[in-house]
């Protein structure tokens, strides 16, 4: 049997959680493995909890689910983020996608657009919700050439680190698949921050996928 997709849900309004909770149960291989009122309190279930995915608003009192996802991306790194919101516009969902978010989803999609985002971040793909415009998407990516050089000469090791960052595999696996230190991935992927000019996950993955290493299509 595979092993259950775990999920953590982070939304300041109690019946919405509740709703996600009994979708996401019914799906048989999903467990929620925890539920926050806000950004704060989810970064404190995170510590023990450890979920595959959060499920997260962007709008919480306290610390929105904006400002909390950098710091989910710095602490958490092995946690997706799958942003559901009301709201659709082109700002929104930059900031999130470029904060580290693995996945956008409004607040209107029906069951089996939850479970289709939830397994596609699970398994290490990008998601984003239909209703958004393919400019969205489009404009992303190209906003990421201003991210690193497409000149900038990788080692072989490097290239490889970065494939497997981009195919989402986190530093126990891939120091696993490397047969390396779990120390040891972590500073090549800080490495290829500072060569590439980026800042998260995210921009490596999209500098992976402009260069080919990966497919966009996930």
């Amino acid at each position: 049997m595979t092993r259950a997709i775990r999920v953590m849900l982070a939304d300041d309004h109690a019946l919405v959680r509740a709703g996600i909770r009994s979708l996401l149960q019914g799906l048989g291989d999903v467990e929620v493995v925890g539920e926050a009122g806000d950004g704060r309190e989810a970064l404190h279930l995170l510590e023990t909890q450890r979920p595959d995915v959060l499920l997260m608003d962007l709008k919480m009192p306290g610390l929105g689910g904006l400002e909390a996802l950098p710091r989910v991306g710095r602490e958490f790194p092995q946690v997706r983020v799958l942003v559901l919101s009301m709201h659709a516009n082109e700002e929104y969902v930059l900031r999130a996608l470029r904060d580290g978010a693995a996945g956008y989803l409004l607040k209107g999609a029906t069951r089996p657009e939850l479970e289709m985002a939830v397994r596609a971040v699970a398994r290490g793909e990008t998601y984003l919700s239909p209703a958004m415009s393919k400019y969205v998407v489009e404009g992303y990516l190209r906003g990421s050439a201003a991210e690193g050089s497409a000149g900038v000469q990788l080692t072989p090791r490097q290239r490889e680190v970065l494939q497997l960052i981009a195919e989402g595999g986190t530093n126990k696996e891939i120091a696993q698949r490397l047969d390396v230190s779990v120390k040891t991935v972590e500073t090549h992927r800080m490495q290829l921050m500072e060569r590439l000019g980026v800042h998260d996950v995210a921009g490596l993955v999209r500098y992976a996928v402009r260069i080919g290493l990966v497919s966009a299509e996930g």
